[in-house]
């Protein structure tokens, strides 16, 4: 095998559900649909596409689903193809203001709902992680997101990099997500994108495939 190149890579997708404001996440369709569409256009070479979940938009009331799907990876049936391999979690989240999509490059210790999640917690200035200090605390991912910002940007995308994932539910899961992936010897990275009134499905699916073949690169 070692003279075959780098070793493939893992990439675990997830979306989420529904939430107040938005009855139609697109997050959902993409993660609910990708193997599909990868499966009609084929695989970039080197990449497995693992696990595709779509979580309940909910932070502290979901996090053993959430601790369940990234331990997944590491012990299930999905950890089986990439025990050689490389593993990265890819999360997807909605922004409905956006007009373009967002590399997150960190995600911040603070939980600040503006409204309740979808279990009816809206916590104010909570710690995510109170074991890893004040709300301050900041995470960021080790995948190169600038790269694959311009990379992206290259391939006719409207993209920008972001540091700053809010404090909703979507910055909750990238920081579980990026101490998981610290402790663990994984990666992970979150990507915010806008609703398919703003950007179609159809481009936001290429997006996706897109973004799956540049984190197997050799370089990431």
């Amino acid at each position: 095998m070692g003279s075959e190149g780098p070793a493939a890579v893992t990439i675990h997708v997830t979306g989420f559900k529904k939430f107040h404001g938005v009855s139609e996440n697109p997050t959902e369709t993409i993660v609910s649909n990708l193997k599909e569409h990868t499966k009609k256009k084929g695989l970039p070479k080197g990449v497995i596409l693992g696990s595709c979940s779509v979580l309940e938009t909910a932070g502290q009331g979901a996090l053993t689903p959430l601790y369940q799907t990234l331990q997944s990876a590491l012990t299930g049936k999905d950890a089986e193809s990439s025990s050689s391999g490389r593993i990265i979690w890819l999360h997807f989240g909605v922004n409905s203001g956006a007009s373009r999509f967002a590399i997150e490059h960190q995600a911040v210790n603070e939980a600040t709902f503006r409204c309740p999640d979808e279990m009816g917690w809206k916590p104010q200035k909570v710690p995510i992680i109170p074991a890893d200090g004040g709300i301050s605390r900041v995470r960021q991912t080790s995948l190169p997101v600038e790269e694959i910002t311009k990379a992206l940007a290259k391939k006719g995308y409207e993209v920008m990099t972001s540091d700053d994932a809010g404090r909703f539910v979507c910055n909750y899961v990238y920081y579980h997500s990026l101490r998981f992936a610290e402790q663990n010897g994984t990666k992970s990275l979150f990507v915010h994108v806008p609703l398919f009134l703003t950007i179609d499905e159809e481009t936001q699916m290429k997006f996706a495939a897109s973004l799956l073949e540049l984190l197997a690169s050799p370089c990431q």
